[in-house]
Order: C-alpha cells, then sequence, then structure tokens
C-alpha cells in the first residue's frame, strides 16, 4: 500500500483514489455539497482556499488547499516506483 501527501500531513491511500479534480465547476460543487449532506466529506485544507477534490472508492470526497497536477504528479512517481519494484 503506497500513501500519497494531500498536504499538511494529510496521508490518503494511493490505491482507493478514483480521481482528482478541480473544485471550481458547478458539478464539482454539487457532488461537495452532497457528500457533505451525507457526512462522506473531508475536510483536509486546514481553513485555505480549496484547489483540490480527491474522489476516493469508498464514495468520500477530500478537500485539499494544493494543485490537482500537483497530487497527480505524486500519484504517478508512486505508480512509476511501483513499476520499477515489479520489473526487478
Amino acid at each position: 500500500m503506497k500513501l500519497i501527501n494531500i498536504g499538511f500531513g494529510n496521508i490518503i491511500s494511493s490505491h482507493r483514489v478514483i480521481a482528482v479534480v478541480s473544485p471550481e465547476s458547478a458539478p464539482m460543487k454539487r457532488l461537495v455539497q452532497e457528500a457533505r449532506e451525507k457526512g462522506m466529506l473531508v475536510d483536509a485544507t486546514y481553513g485555505r482556499k480549496k484547489r483540490a477534490l480527491v474522489v476516493m472508492d469508498s464514495g468520500h470526497i477530500i478537500l485539499s488547499a494544493i494543485q490537482p497536477e500537483t497530487i497527480a504528479g505524486r500519484l504517478n512517481s508512486d505508480t512509476t516506483e511501483d513499476e520499477a519494484a515489479n520489473e526487478e
């Protein structure tokens, strides 16, 4: 199991991530509101502006204060390390 830092010491399991998206569009705002109502929202922004939504396979939505590109880069570097380990 590989863990990914999503900012401010918050870490998620890379194997459970479905998508990392920008929170600016109306559908994403609705997704956040629905998750909040269901109790499935995790706010990991520490009061800062939300810059990324991480959608998990459990239905949880995680708010992050770092850019989606940064999280995606961390996920990709994790995948590259996994592939390198499998080749050895």
